[in-house]
């Protein structure tokens, strides 16, 4: 049972660990529901794209680069960056540890078929001054221990770029389940996108934009883990959290 605390939803915001965000991947994905993971991903990234766009209007903020993982939040990463580019971002992508995954190498396709240019971690780190913001999709819930290369420079160069920096479900590097920060929470970014419910982590999220994304959970999974999250509105993919 997912816990409650501070946030929106007049204070009873619902949040989940680890284990328990997994469990609900796996009830999306099983043969009840019947979601499949390229679904989930297309809605995530869609709802994380329009987040984006809402809270950073295109005439102050062009200019998107975009750091993608090796897992699924690299994929969410992967499906924002095509939907920012169709609003007109100009966006650029950083994928350093690519999957051999049909799923991936067709998000990748689809990417240069826009002409979205894919660029080295150095490049990348050195583009950082023209850049608008940042899209951190490094690591997401399934993430364990501590950042290694190339992430772990990405992560420190963001800690002090000075650009916006909006993380996707989860600041790379942080500790999925722990409330109180430490040493490890070198990213603080100033927007994140929860997706399907805030994650345990979230509550210490001191930021200027806390957002939900990802519009497809159904009533059987809010009543079998007890999520209280907030109703989206009219045809909106995303909703303000705080």
């Amino acid at each position: 049972m997912a816990s409650r605390g501070g946030g929106g939803v007049g204070g009873n915001l619902s949040y989940l660990s680890q284990q328990e965000a997994i469990r609900v991947d796996e009830e999306l994905m099983g043969p009840r529901l019947g979601f499949s993971v390229d679904q989930l991903m297309e809605l995530a990234g869609l709802s994380c794209a329009c987040a984006l766009a809402e809270v950073y209007d295109k005439a102050t903020h062009p200019a998107v680069l975009v750091f993608c993982g090796p897992g699924n939040n690299g994929g969410d990463g992967l499906v924002a960056a095509r939907h920012l580019t169709h609003f007109g971002r100009d966006v650029r992508v950083c994928y350093p540890k690519r999957t051999d995954r049909e799923l991936y190498k067709g998000l990748v396709k689809q990417l240069e078929s826009l002409g979205v240019p894919f660029v080295e971690v150095d490049e990348a780190i050195a583009s950082l001054p023209a850049c608008s913001v940042v899209l951190d999709a490094m690591f997401g819930f399934s993430f364990k221990g501590e950042p290694r290369p190339p992430f772990k420079a990405v992560i420190e160069e963001l800690s002090g770029c000075g650009k916006p920096i909006v993380s996707v479900d989860i600041p790379s590097g942080w500790h999925v389940d722990q409330e109180d920060g430490g040493a490890e929470d070198l990213l603080r970014p100033e927007m994140l996108i929860s997706l399907t419910a805030p994650k345990e982590c979230a509550r210490r999220f001191k930021g200027k934009h806390h957002f939900l994304g990802g519009r497809f959970v159904p009533p059987e999974i809010r009543e079998r883990f007890g999520l209280s999250l907030p109703e989206f509105p009219g045809t909106s993919q995303c909703v303000r959290i705080s």
